[in-house]
């Protein structure tokens, strides 16, 4: 159906679509900013196009340059990675319009699902468990402060149009409420271009759990097992493992079905992520949102499956059969860190030249990574330099090893966030698996400016 396929992307996950593309045999197409033109991805792919000035909507958000770029090195196909335009509804209709293949589900689904408070009303009419929270959105303090007396404080304000835990608000008391909605609305508006806000009963302990689907062209969705994304700072995941060990036999297959149900509720076709929240007081699980893309974490589950996702979505998109059982079993324990231009204390962007990049080497050692020694770490994008894979046979062996090869990645130039992850890995909570979404939060708490 399509023997090439243009990568709307930047840095590790340009490189790690380019990587499948070529080896399923077709041609890939990079576009590029100014900024990136040294960058390892553009040298890697067979055509590459340059998109213009290196702010995001003079380059990867500018719909029409990329379209334009497909049309130069005569792209048969688009793959969106994840971030800039992959869940953006009206850039998928526009590839689609431009009589290209997209690499993706239907708009239709990525517009469903996009909208936080649309995707809660429709898991919740498909039978998917979902924490008691408004079915409008909220625009008054007043409606604000009867819908969270009805859910039970605290509470959690989010934007509907939202993702990347940007303009999330927690509200233990009605005293907080007023402040916290004008700051949630105001900073959706600031960030999606939408003061949509809506409540949702918070969880002081959770674990953040999400379930990978494929969803097949005959319309079977299978299921890809989970992964625990708990370890997060600012809402934002910094590692990642498959499977969820935490997880009973009763929970993990309920979690499956849950997420199967969700993905085949909408009709759903490619790779996609279903998350959910974990109470780990109450042993409740409740739907977090559905990712319509690829995620970033998706090197763990391949690592425990032996699936190529990327190559799954190529094969779906061009309507190919994929022989693969309802529920693929995994082997193993497979653990990711994501490795950050920031510092380690605030978790502040680090710009500049890499002056040293050795990469750790050894049994069960994967490395997807956007950079390399004498590249630029610009201000422009998000500052993930690599990903950092490992795979053990057990979850234990797999910490062993996640933690010699923290030691043995050196960078040098932009500070990284290394010395963070050495420090979360070598915790008893995280060991002990008995760790909740706040953990980095208590290793790093806030410093109030003096």
């Amino acid at each position: 159906m399509f023997d090439s396929v243009l990568v709307a992307n930047r840095g590790e996950i340009a490189r790690r679509v380019i990587k499948s593309v070529q080896a399923s045999g077709r041609r890939a197409v990079a576009v590029y900013s100014e900024a990136d033109v040294a960058l390892p991805f553009v040298e890697e792919a067979d055509e590459a196009v340059c998109l213009g000035g290196a702010a995001p909507k003079d380059s990867y958000l500018d719909v029409q340059k990329i379209l334009a770029a497909a049309a130069i090195a005569d792209a048969g196909a688009v793959h969106p990675g994840y971030g800039f335009l992959s869940e953006n509804a009206d850039f998928a209709q526009s590839v689609l319009d431009a009589g290209l293949v997209w690499i993706g589900p239907d708009p239709s689904v990525i517009r469903s699902m996009g909208n936080k408070i649309n995707a809660r009303n429709l898991m919740q009419g498909a039978g998917v468990p979902v924490f008691a929270g408004t079915e409008d959105s909220v625009e008054t303090v007043e409606a604000a402060a009867v819908a969270a007396e009805q859910i039970g404080y605290p509470v959690m304000i989010k934007a509907a149009a939202g993702g990347g835990g940007i303009g999330m608000q927690v509200v233990r008391g009605p005293s907080e409420l007023g402040g916290a909605l004008e700051i949630a609305q105001s900073g959706a508006l600031r960030s999606f271009g939408s003061a949509e806000v809506f409540l949702e009963r918070y969880v002081d302990s959770a674990r953040h759990i999400e379930v990978q689907v494929l969803g097949l062209a005959d319309g079977k969705v299978i299921c890809l097992g989970e992964r625990d994304c708990s370890v997060q700072r600012r809402h934002q995941k910094v590692i990642e493992e498959a499977p969820a060990a935490m997880l009973l036999p009763e929970q993990r297959s309920r979690l499956h079905q849950a997420a199967v149900v969700a993905a085949e509720s909408v009709g759903y076709r490619g790779a996609g992520t279903v998350e959910f929240l974990y109470d780990v007081d109450r042993g409740e699980f409740s739907f977090l949102e559905m990712n319509t893309r690829l995620q970033v974490e998706h090197p763990v589950t391949e690592l425990v499956t032996g699936v190529d996702l990327v190559d799954a979505q190529l094969r779906v998109a061009a309507g190919e059969t994929i022989d693969l059982p309802p529920r693929v079993e995994g082997t193993g324990h497979a653990i990711e860190l994501r490795i950050y231009a920031e510092d380690s204390e605030r978790f502040f962007p680090s710009p500049g030249t890499i002056t040293a990049w050795r990469e750790p080497v050894g049994e069960g050692i994967r490395i997807d990574a956007g950079y390399r020694e004498g590249n630029v770490v610009t201000p422009h994008y998000d500052p993930l330099l690599a990903k950092l894979c490992v795979w053990g046979k057990t979850r234990h062996e797999a910490i062993a090893r996640t933690r010699q090869a923290a030691v043995d990645f050196v960078i040098e130039g932009p500070r990284t966030n290394l010395d963070f992850l050495r420090e979360v890995l070598a915790t008893d909570e995280f060991v002990e698996d008995t760790h909740d979404t706040g953990l980095a939060a208590r290793l790093r708490p806030s410093k109030k400016k003096e």
